[in-house]
């Protein structure tokens, strides 16, 4: 992910400290939930760079899903972005999760989110709900992301929107022009609108972008996208600190937690999967599935293992 890009040397004079707890949060957050369920993934699973690394050696494009669903629990499914895809395919990639609890969540075709300025929808949005209900108990949450210079001066028209989604899937939105979050009172009715639709907000975590991990919670789940900058000695302290938040999140009632790791560079994904996966499991007593490297080099370990003070 290109978005919130800032160049390496910029990295350690960035505030990476996640915002203040939302006041408005404690209407989510009411009390212990004794069984909540954490996905943890990344965008793509058709990743070469991890053939010989969590992909057996010679392994071929057509069977990497099979090894992902090994390796984790969910996948943010970016693929239904770029292809308006129907439940014949979708079915094919839910058969290589059968039986697991595994969740597809996909992202909404660009064909509604970035070509249609919300208007005369129906058709399409028809068409992406029958392919994706193809995943069957495999779908996870569904997200929105509308584009950057979507403002928030054409919000009644993503509003109206939001209102057509089929209310027995769960939908998360994701917005990232700057005015959405300057200010307050849009900022306001943004979450209050979510919440009254029972939609999740989307927490996107970059560099460049430190309005866009706003820490709201509008629904009993979190989705949360993090961009990692290639296993910069910042990527563990920033973990650190979200595995604090979804502690506090878990041991207040949070029922759902969405985790996808992205990359600059994907090839590192898996490595600071599983130093993320090692302290979530210490620090919630959970037992979530982690990258299996096939070959462990010297640097993997050093990096999978090293633990940040």
């Amino acid at each position: 992910m290109e978005f919130g890009r800032v160049p390496e040397k910029q990295l350690s004079s960035i505030d990476f400290s996640l915002p203040q707890e939302p006041v408005a949060n404690s209407m989510i957050l009411k009390g212990k939930n004794e069984n909540p369920r954490v996905y943890i993934g990344c965008a793509k699973w058709g990743r070469k760079e991890w053939v010989g690394k969590i992909y057996p050696k010679g392994t071929k494009a057509i069977n990497f899903l099979d090894h992902y669903v090994k390796n984790y629990n969910s996948i943010e499914l970016n693929s239904t972005y770029h292809n308006l895809l129907g439940p014949t395919e979708i079915s094919a990639w839910a058969a290589k999760a059968k039986g697991r609890d595994f969740k597809f969540c996909p992202k909404v075709t660009k064909l509604i989110s970035h070509e249609s300025s919300f208007v005369n929808t129906a058709t399409v949005t028809n068409s992406f709900v029958e392919g994706i209900r193809a995943f069957g108990e495999n779908l996870g949450p569904v997200f929105l992301q509308v584009s950057e210079y979507y403002n928030p001066k054409e919000r009644d028209k993503l509003f109206a929107y939001l209102q057509t989604f089929p209310k027995d899937l769960q939908f998360f939105l994701e917005v990232r022009h700057e005015d959405w979050f300057a200010k307050e009172t849009i900022r306001k009715e943004l979450f209050d609108t979510l919440r009254s639709l029972n939609i999740g907000a989307v927490i996107t975590d970059t560099a460049g972008r430190r309005d866009c991990a706003h820490m709201e919670l509008t629904v009993p789940k979190t989705f949360i996208r993090y961009v990692g900058n290639s296993l910069h000695e910042t990527d563990y302290t920033r973990i650190d600190a979200w595995i604090k938040r979804m502690k506090f999140w878990l041991d207040n009632g949070l029922q759902e937690i969405y985790f996808f790791m992205h990359m600059h560079d994907e090839a590192f994904s898996p490595e600071l999967t599983v130093y993320l996966v090692d302290e979530l499991n210490a620090a919630c007593n959970l037992h979530l599935i982690k990258p299996q490297f096939v070959q462990t080099s010297l640097f993997t370990q050093f990096n999978v293992a090293r633990k940040r003070t």
